[in-house]
């Protein structure tokens, strides 16, 4: 039985990991519940987890050194799945502080307990966020990454440097995913698809920000996680590895053709308010694949349209 660590364990990404984790492995979770969404939906992802006995739940910080140590000191961990941060591009102009000790300094705590507690393979979320405002798409791995355009990106690709100087003086067999617009069941309500849906339904407007023409490459969570599990096997028959791999669905949809699909699919009209494009977000994101289905295997199975019925059919469950 493997021992997995997963940061931001009980957040969207996290705690749909545990689900394909749990049966057969230890999994071991640091998350600091904190109040950038409600608690009590983190709460919710993981509750079916907490009287499984192949499940260890630390409610804590990684900025919190002390804390770390405990982890490692009590848990024989074989992965480290670092998807712990403080998410959104718009907030961290309005705060960088925050961003840069908790996603960069969290990080090197975490490398400095994986160090001291010899531990040797780490998955880092890193995201799609620090190409920028590339012109040359789709984007590949290899492309500079110096232009960030938001802290939070900033933040993501100082991680990604500091991974790569943990590799290098102490062998880290490292894998950094540079995801791409994750959705599906249990998103963030911070979110487009699941903060549009809840405002179609209330009949409440939309504001869309710039004139609909932006891009993303929606990858569906069960895609996501099949990378991970794919980057774990990877991880555990590759040693001195260091790799940066992007995990998307290279099929961008348009703004505009998100809200019309929702509408849709919701059978209900919505009301749309156009603004400004804000500081920070990005023209598109569009991922080449080519690297994680050569290196990994993975291959997207989840196309945009199905994504939105499945993502629809637990909404209605769930509420």
């Amino acid at each position: 039985m493997k021992t997995y660590f997963i940061t931001g364990g009980a957040g969207f990404i996290g705690s749909s990991l545990i689900e394909k984790l749990i049966d057969n492995n230890k999994v071991v979770v640091l998350d600091n519940f904190n109040d950038y969404y409600l608690p009590s939906i983190k709460m919710d992802n993981i509750r079916s987890f907490l009287d499984n006995d192949n499940f260890i739940l630390y409610k804590g910080d990684i900025r919190d050194r002390e804390l770390l140590n405990i982890i490692f000191s009590c848990n024989n961990i074989d992965c480290v799945i670092h998807l712990a941060a403080q998410p959104g591009v718009r907030e961290s102009i309005v705060n960088p502080y925050l961003y840069q000790e908790i996603n960069y300094m969290g990080t090197v705590n975490l490398l400095e307990e994986m160090i001291k507690h010899n531990v040797k393979n780490i998955i880092f979320s890193s995201s799609s966020s620090v190409y920028g405002n590339n012109l040359n798409t789709p984007f590949k791995e290899d492309m500079d990454t110096s232009f960030s355009i938001s802290p939070y990106a900033t933040s993501k690709k100082a991680c990604e440097v500091i991974l790569h100087t943990y590799h290098k003086l102490y062998n880290l067999n490292t894998l950094i995913l540079r995801f791409f617009t994750v959705y599906g069941p249990k998103q963030r309500p911070d979110l487009a698809i699941n903060k549009f849906t809840n405002l179609i339904l209330d009949s409440k407007p939309i504001t869309m920000y710039g004139d609909g023409n932006s891009l993303r490459d929606y990858t569906y969570i069960d895609d996501i996680i099949n990378g991970i599990l794919l980057s774990i096997k990877y991880l555990e028959l590759n040693n001195n590895t260091y790799e940066i791999i992007n995990l998307g669905s290279s099929n961008p949809i348009k703004l505009i053709d998100v809200i019309k699909t929702l509408v849709t699919k919701l059978n209900k009209e919505a009301k749309v308010i156009r603004k400004e494009k804000q500081s920070g977000d990005m023209d598109a994101t569009w991922a080449d694949i080519s690297k994680a289905q050569k290196v990994l295997g993975y291959k997207p199975f989840t196309n945009f349209n199905d994504g939105i019925d499945k993502y629809i059919n637990w909404y209605n469950k769930t509420k």
